[in-house]
């Protein structure tokens, strides 16, 4: 099996999993890998996570070129974004999962850090997430948004619409938006509590012991 069809395989186990828990629904959701040659998979445009087919995952070169399988989603602006900025980006997910979502609707979430501390599974995955404004789907401006963090964040949050998280390669990346979406239930769970998150000390702790990239 040679590392590309390894690779194939493996987008669309990861998607399946994500898609039977709940956490993206419908043909909702879109996932990209770096492959060995500098090229991209992406899934499909209107396709199931549960359903994605590795023969047809689109293809493109180093170039950027659409080589082979299907059309891919309408976000590859975003995707490309994350690929452009940073260097280490080996993966790109977007999710449609509810929680987060949820989070992103409330008032006091805070744009620059929109994940509270409640864990350090959270930290030490995400770093500090941004909340980007509501754009329409598909628009470009997603991507020139992202552009504009630098390659500063590893994730961000579209307000009302979903997160997209970048990881090394495709495992990191889904675990790591796996995180976001459970801390963001926790945060949904305990709104109206008493509940003690991480103090400072704590947080600067966590970024310190685990190297945690910590953009002030």
């Amino acid at each position: 099996m040679s590392t590309e069809t390894a690779l194939r395989d493996q987008i669309c186990l990861l998607a399946r999993s994500l898609f039977e828990r709940g956490l993206t629904h419908g043909s909702t959701g879109n996932i990209s890998a770096r492959t060995p040659d500098g090229g991209l998979l992406v899934s499909p445009t209107g396709t199931s996570f549960g359903r994605l087919d590795p023969a047809r995952l689109g293809r493109f070169d180093a170039e950027g070129r659409l080589i082979g399988g299907d059309k891919p989603t309408k976000e590859m602006p975003l995707h490309t974004a994350f690929y452009d900025t940073r260097s280490t980006a080996g993966a790109v997910v977007h999710l449609h999962s509810c929680h987060s979502v949820a989070l992103s609707m409330m008032p006091d979430a805070d744009p620059d850090d929109f994940l509270p501390p409640l864990t350090p599974y959270g930290i030490m995955k995400l770093g500090r997430v941004k909340l980007l404004p509501f754009f329409l789907p598909g628009d470009p401006a997603m991507g020139e948004a992202v552009r504009g963090l630098a390659g500063k964040r590893s994730a961000v949050m579209l307000a009302n619409h979903g997160p997209v998280v970048a990881g090394k390669d495709v495992e990191a990346a889904c675990n790591a938006i796996e995180e976001l979406e459970d801390t963001a239930r926790l945060a949904m769970m305990l709104r109206g509590t008493n509940a003690r998150g991480l103090t400072e000390d704590q947080v600067r702790a966590v970024v310190t012991k685990f190297d945690v990239e910590w953009d002030i």
